[in-house]
């Protein structure tokens, strides 16, 4: 360690990223402490009936398949290009490998780290003169309704992006009347084919979206519409192309390549019970009652030409933001367009046109402006899609190298 016995790491998140780093940090000699506000891999809980299109040897690691080997043997994983669910992932690799003796007493969940400062430090205090003497991390917990106080000397956020969706109006912006009609409008991945198949079949669903996730809400509706035939989808997204998902060129992950083919066929043919709309912008949203649908208003096509809709249900895959508030007394700059760091943000803004393609993960990419906290996993990344959880990985050994000193082996 770089600053003699001061080694107490605090996680933040206890998702593949976070587990990751709490593995490598405790076989490095951090006094690890990983605080997770909801479960074990919470986020891909809530997404965990969609198939994920990166293979399992993408979002598992050799350390981590290891640990959990070594504790049970007869343990049995996927194939290493398998494509499991997400829910599979965190019964077959994250609840196994928190479980280990290696981390298993150093994991709190239901365990909400509410602020991150400094003790006897604020925001706006110079450091000028500081900077090989900073305090330690001071750490605002909650836990069964109780708070208390925690330290560190070093803080790695692994919260992710999931939980704070992006809104679905114009310009980013809410819009009129979005937020007041939040709570019934479907900001994730659904479980269309599943639990929710009777909140969906034979009704009409506007979904918003050009990305990845509003290609999977589609498709599913779609082959829900197959049984159901009553069931019709109408999809905006602000692409002024007829392709709504742009894909990789060779893309090496064929089940992402197969959701972006299958989305534009139903987009350009005009099937599967799909009408698509693009350059589209949600300017109201209106409700008709509840449970009784939605008045959706939006300006489309290149003239501006306003439209509305009376719908049964209304999905906004928008796109996440991190929460950077839970830092906001620490020195902490972000990129001012795709709010990822800052020297990230500007790598990755480098490479905005080619799809799938990011920047190699180096120290210098992921230092902060304020020593000692790295942001690691999907939160790096701010709005931008691109992120892989191979990156996270990457990420995490790169930062442990860099502060130990030691070669971490990759896969």
């Amino acid at each position: 360690m770089h600053r003699g016995e001061a080694n107490r790491l605090a996680i933040l998140g206890a998702g593949p990223v976070g587990l990751e780093a709490a593995l490598l940090g405790v076989r490095l000699g951090f006094e690890v402490q990983v605080y997770e506000r909801g479960r074990i891999g919470e986020h891909l809980h809530r997404w965990g009936h969609v198939r994920m299109f990166t293979p399992f040897g993408m979002n598992s690691t050799a350390a981590g398949r290891q640990a959990i080997l070594a504790e049970k043997p007869d343990h049995t994983f996927p194939a290493n290009d398998e494509c499991i669910t997400g829910r599979e992932h965190v019964r077959i690799y994250l609840e196994p490998l928190a479980r280990t003796k290696l981390l298993k007493d150093r994991i709190h969940t239901e365990c909400q780290v509410v602020a991150v400062g400094r003790e006897r430090w604020t925001k706006s205090d110079s450091r000028a003169d500081a900077k090989a003497s900073l305090p330690p991390f001071r750490l605002l917990v909650r836990e069964k309704n109780k708070e208390r106080i925690e330290t560190a000397d070093y803080v790695f956020d692994c919260t992710g992006t999931f939980g704070r969706h992006r809104w679905l109006g114009e310009g980013g912006i809410p819009a009129v009347g979005e937020s007041a009609h939040e709570a019934a409008i479907c900001y994730g991945l659904d479980d269309i084919a599943g639990e929710r198949k009777g909140h969906y079949a034979g009704r009409t669903t506007l979904v918003v979206g050009g990305g990845f996730s509003a290609a999977t809400s589609v498709v599913m509706l779609s082959e829900l519409a197959s049984s159901a035939p009553e069931t019709w989808v109408i999809w905006l997204a602000r692409t002024s192309s007829t392709l709504p998902i742009r894909r990789v060129p060779n893309d090496p992950l064929r089940e992402r390549d197969r959701l972006a083919v299958r989305a534009n066929t139903l987009a350009t043919r005009a099937d599967g019970n799909v009408e698509f709309h693009p350059h589209s912008f949600v300017t109201a949203v209106e409700s008709l009652g509840q449970d009784k649908g939605f008045r959706v208003t939006a300006r489309i096509g290149r003239s501006g030409q306003q439209r509305t809709w009376e719908v049964d249900r209304l999905i906004a895959n928008v796109g996440y933001l991190p929460d950077w508030g839970l830092l906001g007394e620490l020195q902490l700059a972000c990129c001012p367009i795709t709010s990822a760091l800052p020297r990230l943000g500007a790598a990755l803004l480098e490479r905005d046109g080619e799809a799938g393609r990011i920047p190699a993960m180096t120290p210098e990419l992921l230092r902060t402006s304020e020593p000692d906290l790295f942001v690691l996993g999907a939160k790096s990344f701010g709005r931008d899609s691109r992120f892989l959880l191979g990156v996270g990985f990457e990420q995490v050994r790169q930062v442990l190298q860099m502060l130990t000193g030691k070669k971490i082996p990759g896969e």
